[in-house]
């Protein structure tokens, strides 16, 4: 729209007057309508941005929970290794006569035949 004039200035109603009225208003709506749509996608650029900001945060952390959880199965496997090796050999020493009957003897107080067994206990006398 046209600026308006002081009152000294008399306004001239042209037709070159009403097309340049005409052309500003197209002009003002044409700006009205670039920012509108510059707003709009801005707007949509943060959205998508912001969305993706978020989802790589949840990976981030989900991939710590997951390495954390591995490293802790990992040190689980480990001594469940060590375990089952541990079972083997003992396995492997109760397949042995001798050392079930030395088991049987100190645990059990089995004895040889004429052998006397006699308790003592562990703690250190008080005196």
């Amino acid at each position: 729209m046209a600026k308006k004039q002081p009152e000294s200035v008399a306004r001239l109603d042209s037709t070159y007057m009403k097309h340049y009225d005409a052309y500003m208003e197209r002009h003002q709506k044409k700006k009205k309508r670039l920012v509108r749509r510059l707003v709009l996608f801005a707007l949509l650029v943060t959205i998508v941005a912001s969305s993706m900001v978020i989802y790589h945060v949840q990976q981030q952390r989900l991939y710590a929970e997951k390495s954390e959880q591995y490293e802790q199965l990992k040190q689980e496997k480990t001594a469940l290794e060590k375990e089952e090796k541990e079972l083997k050999q003992e396995i492997e020493l109760l397949s042995n006569e001798e050392y079930v009957l030395q088991i049987a003897r100190t645990n059990y107080f089995f004895s040889k035949e004429g052998e006397i067994i006699f308790k003592i206990p562990n703690e250190d006398p008080s005196y």
